[in-house]
């Protein structure tokens, strides 16, 4: 029991995630009762999650979540909007009152698509376009930013403790087929609403425990592609990184581990001669991808969950099995408190990549 005064920082941040391999429907509790177990891992400076199959009557939209810091910056964002989609409903995100959640900006979600002409001009593909206009009005259109983009998918976060996020969005209400969950404890970036996990573009979302060090190369790198940084936080570079590997490059998710948790050269040097020259191909092609510094993350993206840690495993990470369903989280207990009788529970080796997908 921790006395007055005293703080207590263990290893950071907290993430979960559940995933059902055969898209069976869970609704937002358990997520919220397992990040709870882990409210001594955050600080009230941040919680979010991440769920998937929850928009099932507008599953061929992009749902785009938005802050707003006033109505005029709201105004101004929604005539970008109009000017590129076709807006077919939009409102503000249902939530209730929650006395730690305190100083709420305006919330609103947008269901929408491309216009064709608008589409056609860019000479972009969909996704690229529609990327490229969130990406843009977090850059560009002061005091609104969009955390949120994805299909039949939605990221809700707060600046608060992530249980108090989850009851602020009444994600109760909510079923999807994967949810993701963080409880935030910064240590060198602010702590406000658009900082808070996850971080996402499309139908990307990635929850992060630890501090990556390599994030002033990773964004160097990847703001030559047009992924400005707008959101004050670190994992924010993670998420760009898959973005760029797997849809932009078309890498396997497990290539795209390789190239974030890369082995030491040393141990390169020590593998069988196709792995080496696997492994030195992609640590000279994306030198600058490599993630450096203590993580471990859960990505959540359409039909699949992939966790990884870092190479020095600096980080804690837990898997689990049971049925249908696969959980991850930052501490055992986090798993047992939503399947208290779990068949399997293991941890991963640094660098390994953990992947489910939806059964076919």
């Amino acid at each position: 029991m921790l006395k007055e005064g005293q703080i207590r920082i263990p290893s950071g941040c907290a993430i979960a995630g559940v995933f059902s391999r055969s898209g069976q429907a869970m609704t937002g509790e358990d997520i919220i009762r397992s990040i709870e177990v882990m409210h001594d891992r955050s600080n009230g400076l941040g919680g979010g999650f991440a769920g998937y199959g929850i928009y099932p009557e507008f599953s061929d939209y992009y749902a785009f979540h938005l802050f707003y810091d006033d109505p005029q910056c709201q105004k101004k964002c929604e005539n970008y909007l109009e000017r590129r989609f076709s807006i077919v409903s939009f409102g503000e995100i249902p939530t209730q009152k929650v006395p730690s959640i305190k100083d709420e900006p305006l919330i609103y979600r947008y269901f929408l698509l491309p216009l064709p002409d608008r589409l056609k001009a860019s000479q972009l593909s969909e996704a690229e376009y529609v990327s490229h206009c969130a990406l843009r009005i977090n850059e560009k259109i002061a005091g609104a930013y969009v955390f949120s983009s994805g299909k039949n998918m939605g990221i809700f976060k707060a600046n608060g403790f992530p249980e108090d996020v989850g009851r602020f969005y009444q994600l109760q209400n909510y079923a999807g087929y994967c949810w993701t969950a963080h409880g935030r404890y910064p240590t060198n970036t602010p702590g406000w609403w658009g900082g808070a996990h996850p971080f996402g573009l499309l139908d990307y979302s990635v929850v992060h425990n630890g501090e990556i060090s390599s994030y002033d190369a990773n964004r160097r790198f990847l703001e030559m592609f047009g992924y400005k940084h707008s959101l004050q936080t670190d994992t924010e570079a993670i998420t760009y990184i898959v973005d760029y590997l797997h849809r932009k490059l078309g890498m396997t998710l497990t290539e795209t581990a390789n190239v974030m948790a890369a082995p030491f050269w040393s141990t390169i040097q020590e593998m069988p001669d196709a792995q080496r020259a696997y492994f030195t191909f992609l640590r000279k092609r994306f030198p600058a991808l490599l993630v450096t510094g203590p993580f471990s993350i859960i990505l959540g993206y359409t039909g699949g969950m992939m966790v990884l840690g870092d190479r020095l495993k600096l980080r804690s990470m837990v898997c689990g099995d049971h049925g249908d369903r696969f959980y991850a989280a930052s501490e055992e207990a986090a798993i047992r408190a939503v399947c208290p009788n779990i068949q399997r529970i293991w941890s991963p080796m640094s660098g390994e990549p953990v992947i489910v997908e939806r059964d076919q």
